[in-house]
Parts: structure tokens; sequence; C-alpha cells
């Protein structure tokens, strides 16, 4: 049994990552400020500290086997407007806990990354030697910790992963996604199915792409979470590597309201809007490095499977 401390473990994917570490045997504490975060999230088993990753110094012991590190400002609209809190945040917020990990003498870290570190993909499927160009904040910021680490690692002897997500989505039992405001396509129009909202917007139909709207790969959370606890067991003292995780195959905006129209039996009413700028037409990744480094294969690439996870999980949060 190992011990870890999850920041940011009690928002949508560290809560499953911390269920799945406990379910594995190790020990765990949840560092988060609730700022976005809900203290119900936290799984069960968990210890609970109230705090902000800045303050990582107070918590941190030696006793730590590592450290996985979800705790960051996260919406892309939002980082464009008020860019001054996602340094702060995001990179920051990192910085400090880095200093208590070597104060502490805690080696191992697992980051929590974006594609949106990308920006406008330059080919399809999109590698990790890929150029790196983000077009918000948020990936700006997420880019500056992934090069953090690669210091770390070579000053330090950090053991690092930082895992690029694509579309996370689905659910882990009780723990799925609730954000406010919400800003993601799948439990967006589980709201239409659920009466919450009257329709989905559909931004833009004239994509290049075979129904004319966007396609992005979908990872299921569980599958995640499962590379998560790979990463721990793959780093090596003194690399920082870097993995993507998705399906390796997208689904466009139509297919995901069709299947929620199958999975739920609702009509999912839709209106058909201008395309928002900066969307790329496919937005899909090659896991092929996770494969390799982490021996990671996910398991639930259906996205029937995906979208009945998470509206079994609206379902009960309607409640």
């Amino acid at each position: 049994m190992s011990k870890y401390l999850v920041t940011g473990g009690a928002g949508y994917v560290g809560a499953v990552v911390a269920a799945h570490l406990i379910g594995a045997g190790h020990e765990v504490t949840v560092l988060d400020d609730l700022s976005t975060g809900f203290r119900a999230g936290v799984p069960e088993g968990a210890a609970f500290v109230e705090g902000r990753v800045q303050d990582a110094d107070r918590h941190l012991d030696p006793s730590y086997d590592g450290v996985l590190h979800f705790a960051a400002s996260s919406q892309v609209g939002e980082s464009v407007t008020d860019p001054e809190k996602y340094w702060t945040n995001n990179v920051g917020g990192s910085l400090a806990l880095l200093s208590a990990m070597r104060r502490h003498g805690v080696r191992r870290l697992v980051f929590s990354s974006t594609a949106a570190t990308y920006g406008e993909p330059v080919s399809t499927p999109i590698t990790e030697t890929d150029p790196t160009a983000p077009t918000s904040p948020y990936g700006a910021t997420k880019l500056a910790v992934d090069h953090m680490l690669t210091g770390e690692a070579r000053a330090h002897g950090l053991a690092a992963a930082s895992l690029r997500y694509f579309n996370v989505a689905g659910a882990h039992g009780a723990l799925g996604e609730r954000h406010d405001p919400e800003s993601h396509l799948i439990p967006l129009v589980l709201q239409v199915a659920l009466g919450r909202r009257e329709s989905i917007a559909v931004y833009g139909d004239d994509y290049p792409t075979p129904d004319g709207t966007c396609v992005r790969d979908y990872i299921h959370v569980a599958d995640l979470a499962e590379a998560h606890l790979l990463a721990l067991d793959a780093v090596t003292p003194g690399e920082h590597l870097v993995c993507n995780l998705g399906n390796g195959s997208g689904f466009s905006v139509r297919e995901v309201i069709e299947t929620v129209r199958k999975v739920t039996g609702h009509p999912v009413p839709e209106t058909t809007a201008p395309r928002r700028a900066g969307d790329p037409a496919v937005l899909v990744a090659s896991a092929a490095a996770a494969h390799e480094r982490l021996g990671w294969r996910p398991s639930r690439t259906d996205l029937t499977r995906i979208v009945e996870d998470a509206w079994d999980f609206a379902r009960g949060a309607a409640k």
C-alpha cells in the first residue's frame, strides 16, 4: 500500500482517480478548496483537507509516496477574460506544490494536463511530438506547468508524468460531471433530455466532416483513472513523461446527440448556431505512447456505454 495526496480530488476527474486509488488499497488524502469541487464528491475512505494547493507545504510530509495534481482553474472562456486567475492558480499553485514536494522528499507526480496545450492541430491524430501552440490562457498555463515539470525532473530528479486529456466523459458510480457552469457536450445534451434546457446548440454544421459537425475524441473517466494508476508505476526519476489520453477515434456532435436520444428515449431538440472561433473540425488523439509506456488499454470506448453511465449519474444527481 502507498500513500498519495490528490489535489483537486473533490472535482470530477480527481474524485474518480481518488476512488480508484482507494479501490487498489492505497491511502489517499484529498486536498481541495471546494471552489469548483464538491465535498460530497470526495470518495469514501479518503481523508479530506479543505485548502489551497498553494498551501500544500502544510499538508505534505515525507510519508507520502506521490502526488496526483488536478487542482486548477479549467474554463477556457473564463481564462480569456481573467487570465491572471489562471496564471495565479494553475502556474503559481503548481510551483508551490513542486517546492513543497522537494522540501519533503516526495518524488513522484502525475499531472492533469490537457489537449488544449496543442491548440489548432497540424495533423490527425495528434501525437505528443506535434507542435504546442495553445489558443487560450488555460492551455498556455497547462503547457507552462508541463515545461516546469521537465525542468524539475532534470534538475531535481522528480519522476513525473503529464497526461494530456482529450474529452473526458461518462461517470463512475456516484461520481460524475457537475460543473457550474457546464460547458461539456454530453452533460449539456443530457440536460435537454432531463427537461432542464430547451434545446442543444450545434455550433456549425458545415465542417469538412462526414455529417458537417465537429468530431471529438471521448474517453471514459474510469479508463482515464486507470491510466493515472499506471502512470504512478511508470514514472522514472529524472524523466518527465508526456502521454495523450484518448480513444484514438472520434464522434461527431450529431452522433453524440443521436446517442443521447437512443439511450434516454427522450427527444433532444437541436438548433444550429454559427461556428465558434477556434473550434477545429477534428480533435483526435494518438494514444500510442500511453499504450507503450503505461501499458494502458481503454476498455470503455463505446459511445453508448459512455452516455449510459453519464445518464445514470445525471438522473441520480437530478433527484
